[in-house]
């Protein structure tokens, strides 16, 4: 198991939490759980509601859209954040290619989380303007 230092590093790295601070890192570390999978396992599902999101601890996972490999995940990689936000279908199913150990972020901890700690919230807002920004860059110029 990841002591809790490594959980907030991991969490600081991840661009979804991008500009937090440490006590909010501490609090996002404290509403999930850290789990162990073995290879082959089904992480997520396509078209499925999702309720959480993983953090890759340690291993590798592929993410298949429509039956297809679309990309790779790995060390510091989060899967599933969409549906941990709005409770949504999955858009993609995540398979570990490796035993690996994730760091589970369930919506209902997170959203406690959010609650206690709305400037989390707005820095989260920040970051996914940002996607949408350089989505519609791409698509429209």
């Amino acid at each position: 198991m990841a002591s809790k230092s490594e959980k907030i590093e991991h969490l600081r790295n991840l661009p979804l939490l991008a500009g937090c601070s440490k006590r909010e890192l501490e609090q996002v570390a404290k509403a999930g759980d850290e789990i162990d999978v073995p290879a082959g396992t089904l992480l997520v599902d396509q078209g499925q509601t999702g309720r959480e999101a993983f953090v890759i601890m340690s291993g590798e996972v592929s993410i298949k859209r429509n039956g297809r490999k679309v990309a790779s995940a790995s060390v510091g990689d989060i899967v599933g954040e969409m549906s941990l936000l709005d409770h949504g279908p999955r858009t993609a199913s995540a398979f570990c290619d490796t035993d690996c150990s994730l760091f589970v972020l369930d919506q209902r901890h997170f959203r406690g989380v959010l609650e206690e700690h709305p400037s989390i919230t707005l820095k989260m807002l920040a970051v996914l303007a940002g996607r949408v920004r350089e989505l519609d860059r791409q698509s429209y110029g």
